[in-house]
């Protein structure tokens, strides 16, 4: 799980935040028996890697969850005081979720600001926030995995358009050959797996649609190596 950097002249958004600083005391918030059967690949944390780039943190406005699972806001706390974008449903998920959302849960210093989708359709999607309100990070609704799971949509200066689509799909493919998870991930991992179906099925219509729109799911590594790097 990793997450994204995404620049704007009225301040930087961080999407998700990936595995934090702070993992190895976070994890005995989890059951035991998830510990023992999760082989986690740390990485660098997105914290770390901001401020090796000698990243100016003033500049970032906010921290977009596309949803409050563990891997996606255990990085929370290395970022006090920033404020974290979540919907309404997700917010009441992080408070009622259990064990999945304990993390984002307990994170020190998370300012949550929950948005509404004011907005209209958009690329087929039937609601929308425009966060900027100048097309460049459009989120839509795509519950199913979590109650509040979000897509955002990039479009950049240069022309390059990204759909950061959490997990939505965890591959590329699992959207453009409209697969699903296996039934018993599906049991686990999905909050609800009729909504991710529609939401899978009306996602592969945008990419067909939209080919110069780069699929980009939280875990598909390959998506995320080809992104622009600080």
């Amino acid at each position: 799980m990793t997450a994204a950097l995404v620049k704007h002249p009225r301040g930087d958004l961080l999407i998700d935040t990936g595995l934090g600083r702070s993992i190895e005391t976070q994890l005995p918030l989890m059951p035991r028996s998830f510990r023992l059967v999760t082989d986690l690949e740390r990485g660098r944390p997105a914290a770390d890697q901001l401020d090796a780039a000698g990243y100016d943190r003033t500049r970032l406005r906010g921290i977009l969850l596309t949803h409050a699972h563990w891997d996606h806001a255990s990085g929370l706390p290395d970022f006090p005081g920033v404020p974290v974008l979540v919907t309404d449903d997700e917010r009441r998920f992080i408070d009622r979720g259990g064990w999945i959302t304990a993390i984002a849960r307990s994170a020190t210093g998370a300012r949550y600001e929950v948005y509404d989708f004011e907005g209209g359709p958009y690329l087929g999607f039937p609601r929308s926030h425009d966060i900027f309100g100048d097309g460049s990070i459009v989120v839509v609704p795509a519950p199913g995995h979590t109650p509040g799971s979000v897509i955002a949509f990039v479009a950049l200066p240069d022309g390059r358009r990204f759909a950061f689509v959490g997990d939505l799909a965890w591959q590329q493919e699992g959207i453009t050959e409209r697969e699903e998870r296996p039934w018993l991930v599906r049991r686990s991992a999905d909050h609800d797996p009729g909504q991710v179906r529609d939401n899978v099925l009306r996602m592969a219509a945008v990419a067909e649609r939209f080919r110069q729109i780069t699929l980009v799911p939280a875990h598909d590594v390959r998506a995320f190596a080809g992104l622009p790097r600080l």
